[in-house]
């Protein structure tokens, strides 16, 4: 007797534990274009200054002379008198670096968002069974994020087609020939990006209007069977004609089977269920089903979302673990090392053959402006496969300095020339730590920020956007070789600068939230002039300085072989700077390099030796942190806090002073709870270090209310001799 029985198909989605990316701002690429070319408008350069012989005695006293003007512009470069030239103390012989490997287009925002993309689409269709290739039109690949981006805007493929704006979406793809290029171009978007488009519309509906969780899809298919108690163990034959029961079958094409040897252990599974469509529940009545190569699920070729009308080549995968593959989240971007180390002589031979090829005459004749065209050409271009090394951020510690140092006086103690710029206060070893430096009183070796860095540039090598740890000023300086071309800008649209970024590529924001610290990524100056952004360039030269002032974004590429060496530094100026800069860092959870707190103290400690003007902003600071303190501390003490205990933070490891909640270094305060005594507050965070009450809290203090006018006093009576000068 026949029976009929109901048989549950689950299918489980592998659903985002995040929301949906927001849209950014699309850049139409003929903005970028002048008839169907690229072009690169050069901003407005950068200010210049050559300091007399006398000015230049005090490199700290003459930025600050120059500073109202410069750091309008974010940068600006400063040229010695002539007679200053110090030899370059680095043993060539022995100097080894490994560089690391840039892919130019993938440095820049925009560009990587589109290759992310084409990622992504070609994924689509290869598990579709489909081989994807980019076209070509008018000599250039077809950008098929523009075209997608653009059809979007204007309506989406019906409206485009019903109204005719193929010629309007070829002409904001830059393309000269609008007529024939918006017939070719509309070829193209049917084939490749429609089908797509469909499917992550229709995905993107099913997906984020869920709630965030695993799901499961339960469907009812009513199965006829003779013998209910072998409804688990039977398998079905897919096509009438075929007798073969093989488990190694995974797709079902009309007159025939293909065969998958597996190598995969498989659960048992009910073939009924298996072999039944999971969307509509019909099974073998049908001519032909499809079964998913990565899950096994089968699927009429009607019922998937883009329904298929001849059976795919190769493997294919259903829509589930489509979907599934697509919201996959990409690795973090980041540069791999080369895979060789290089001497200076090793580097440069390859640096000037790459160069020499590249445009085909001598190193020396190429122009400039030649070369910054070529660069922003490559980096905007999604098919290009340019790269370049970069010997970046190599330690002075253990190389030595391009600089003469005392370690490096070895048969040159008697001479006065090599021992004059050992002293020089413009030697980048000594001006971090010069009287009137904030750095001078901190301890420790802090590469990059008391000592400096080395860069061993070639062509096109690459120096992210970003501005310098705590906002401190950074000076560069070239000891040879072809020029390093700079952008900057002013710490006044740093905010700007970066609401920009994060509307342009929001994309890459949202899988990395800081990537502006990381030093990964470029944005076209054009793009962000565009946007009202202020962006000024240099092109600096052998022997010459470039400042960056506080919160300055800055950025560039190296012209051809070159050897540079940077340090921060940081006048009394920086001081509240700083400070604003630690209060930003809490709010984005950033670690600090060191505790600014703590580096105040040891300026206050030590404050016999500041100058008057020093001292006043030292005064100012100050007032700050006590405000804070009270502040806070009486928000805890009424919060029901009873418990305190005296602890010396400066003898702790800073990773195990840091707030919990916001990553802030402590030094003058802290908060923690019995449950957990080694998690750590800082005052603005107390309430969130854990659900215990107020009880079992602990406060945390370095010094007490009443230490602090003790303190104060003394700056502050050094401060108005300031007054009285």
């Amino acid at each position: 007797m026949s029976v009929k029985r109901e048989i549950t198909c689950e299918i489980e989605i592998d659903e985002p534990n995040q929301k949906e990316c927001p849209e950014g701002k699309f850049i139409d690429p003929v903005s970028l274009m002048e008839n169907g070319k690229f072009i690169f408008n050069v901003p407005p350069e950068a200010p210049v200054f050559e300091p007399t012989a006398e000015e230049f005695k005090d490199p700290l006293q003459y930025i600050s002379k120059i500073r109202s003007v410069a750091q309008k512009h974010g940068i600006c470069k400063i040229r010695p008198p002539p007679n200053w030239n110090p030899p370059f103390s680095i043993d060539v012989d022995k100097f080894k670096f490994t560089p690391t490997i840039q892919k130019l287009n993938e440095q820049d925002a925009i560009t990587r968002v589109k290759l992310n993309f084409l990622e992504k689409l070609a994924k689509y269709w290869h598990l579709q069974g489909i081989s994807f290739k980019l076209p070509v039109l008018e000599q250039r690949v077809v950008d098929l994020y523009s075209l997608y981006k653009i059809v979007e805007f204007e309506g989406g493929f019906g409206e485009v087609c019903s109204k005719k704006k193929w010629e309007k979406v070829a002409s904001r793809m830059g393309y000269v020939c609008k007529k024939s290029s918006s017939t070719v171009l509309k070829s193209h978007y049917q084939k490749w990006l429609h089908p797509f488009s469909f499917f992550h519309a229709t995905t993107k509906d099913e997906i984020y209007n869920k709630p965030i969780a695993k799901k499961r899809k339960v469907l009812n298919i009513k199965e006829e069977n003779s013998c209910v108690s072998n409804l688990t163990t039977k398998k079905i034959k897919l096509n009438p004609d075929d007798d073969n029961d093989s488990d190694d079958y995974t797709k079902c094409k009309i007159g025939h089977l293909k065969s998958r040897k597996s190598t995969r252990s498989k659960p048992a599974v009910n073939y009924t269920e298996k072999y039944c469509c999971q969307k509509c529940g019909r099974d073998k009545s049908e001519k032909t089903i499809l079964i998913c190569d990565e899950c096994d699920s089968s699927f009429h070729m009607k019922c998937l979302i883009i329904p298929l009308t001849t059976v795919p080549k190769g493997t294919w995968r259903c829509d589930k673990c489509v979907i599934n593959e697509l919201n996959k989240p990409s690795d973090a971007f980041g540069f791999e090392p080369a895979q060789r180390q290089y001497t200076l002589q090793q580097f440069g031979e390859m640096a000037d053959k790459f160069k020499s090829k590249y445009f085909n005459m001598p190193v020396h004749l190429v122009p400039t402006d030649k070369v910054e065209q070529e660069y922003w050409k490559i980096v905007s271009s999604i098919d290009s496969t340019v790269k370049a090394e970069y010997g970046a951020d190599i330690h002075t510690i253990d190389h030595g300095s391009g600089f003469p140092t005392g370690l490096a006086l070895n048969g040159n103690e008697d001479n006065t020339f090599y021992k004059s710029y050992v002293e020089d206060h413009w030697n980048l070893n000594n001006l971090p730590i010069l009287k009137d430096s904030v750095f001078s009183f901190i301890n420790a070796d802090l590469s990059g920020i008391k000592n400096p860095w080395m860069y061993v540039g070639m062509c096109f090598s690459t120096f992210c956007w970003h501005n310098e740890d705590h906002w401190s000023y950074s000076i560069n300086y070239s000891h040879w070789g072809e020029p390093k071309t700079w952008y900057g800008i002013p710490g006044a649209s740093a905010e700007a600068f970066e609401e920009v970024m994060k509307e342009t590529a929001p994309e890459l924001f949202h899988s990395q939230p800081d990537l502006l610290h990381q030093l990964v990524t470029i944005l076209n100056p054009n793009i962000l002039m565009k946007a009202n952004i202020p962006v000024y360039r240099t092109d600096q030269n052998p022997g010459e300085f470039v400042v960056t002032f506080p919160r300055s974004y800055h950025a560039g590429f190296n012209q051809g072989f070159n050897f540079a060496e940077s340090v921060n530094f940081a006048p009394a100026d920086w001081i509240s700077i700083g400070r604003e800069c630690v209060n930003y860092y809490s709010s984005i959870k950033r670690i600090c390099v060191f505790s600014h707190d703590e580096l105040l103290f040891k300026i206050l400690k030590s404050c016999d030796d500041l100058t008057p003007k020093a001292a006043a902003l030292v005064y100012a600071d100050f007032k700050e942190m006590i405000k804070f303190e009270r502040v806070h501390r009486k928000a805890l003490l009424d919060w029901g806090v009873t418990e305190a205990d005296f602890v010396e933070f400066e003898h702790k490891e800073d990773d195990l002073r840091q707030c919990t909640i916001c990553n802030t270094t402590l030094f003058v305060s802290a908060v923690s709870c019995l449950c957990d005594k080694k998690r750590l507050a800082c005052l603005r965070h107390f309430k969130q270090l854990c659900d215990c009450p107020a009880q079992m809290h602990v406060f945390k203090y370095r010094y007490t209310i009443d230490e602090f006018p003790t303190l104060l006093r003394k700056v502050k009576a050094i401060a108005e001799t300031a007054y009285d000068d």
